[in-house]
């Protein structure tokens, strides 16, 4: 089995809760161009590629010399948008979807979702999830959480608490070895033929109601992997998020 893989980051143009996003430049560098070269970090990938919707994403990463590729805007997710992309990359096995919103995501992290397709061949998808180390965050329903077996292999994901405390969530779960809850990391890697036609499986019950994609695959019985990291990624939904990361990046260059 080959085992090529590449990194496609998918960057959608329009965002409500921020516009332009992945084009704002406050730093002097475009967003997009803070998580392609996090991605470059990952030393397992062949190449790393930015499937766009809109000219002016196209423009800036060409700006800074990355690899882009111009993609149906009409697209319904960025996974689809991804498998767009993969569908030309006839030579490639595994496929990884990297949020384009999310500009810290750290090398080693791609390299483990590769990792978790090349050891465990059975399986058509990894992803990643982190230890929930309080209540808030737990009973977030916008904090997805996962539940796998002692292989790694996902069980099931959910909005809600799982697993459920029968008798009740106190502090100490939180300090449980291993984690009870771990969170769900949005970062997918697939084998190239089953991306392709993910699209084309009908959605479960299950997806519908907790709008949660990653069920589909559960659902229609194919393996999905787990490997676990230590700290989550934030990604940039809103002007908060975004200047915080600012700051964070002020910060830094002032030590």
């Amino acid at each position: 089995m080959k085992n090529k893989s590449v990194v496609i980051i998918p960057a959608r143009y329009a965002s409500t809760r921020l516009p332009r996003k992945l084009l704002l430049n406050e730093t002097g560098k475009p967003l997009i161009q803070y998580v392609y070269e996090a991605a470059l970090k990952a030393t397992l990938p062949e190449s790393v590629s930015v499937a766009c919707d809109h000219q002016e994403i196209f423009a800036a990463v060409e700006s800074f010399g990355g690899t882009v590729f111009m993609t149906d805007p009409n697209a319904q997710s960025g996974t689809d948008r991804v498998a767009e992309v993969a569908a030309k990359m006839n030579d490639v096995d595994i496929v990884v979807n990297v949020q384009g919103d999310e500009p810290e995501i750290a090398g080693v992290s791609i390299d483990l979702v590769i990792r978790m397709l090349v050891d465990y061949p059975h399986a058509v998808a990894a992803t990643l999830a982190t230890p929930i180390r309080n209540r808030q965050q737990l009973e977030d329903s916008a904090c997805v959480k996962v539940v796998f077996d002692q292989t790694g292999r996902a069980l099931y994901f959910s909005r809600s608490v799982i697993p459920y405390p029968r008798n009740g969530i106190t502090a100490e779960l939180f300090q449980h070895e291993p984690p009870l809850f771990y969170q769900h990391v949005g970062m997918y890697a697939y084998r190239r033929d089953f991306l392709l036609s993910l699209s084309r499986l009908p959605q479960s019950d299950a997806e519908k109601t907790e709008s949660l994609e990653q069920l589909r695959v559960l659902h229609h019985g194919f393996g999905m992997m787990v490997g676990v990291i230590n700290e989550p990624t934030f990604g940039i939904d809103t002007p908060e998020d975004y200047q915080r990361f600012v700051e964070k990046l002020s910060f830094r260059h002032s030590e």
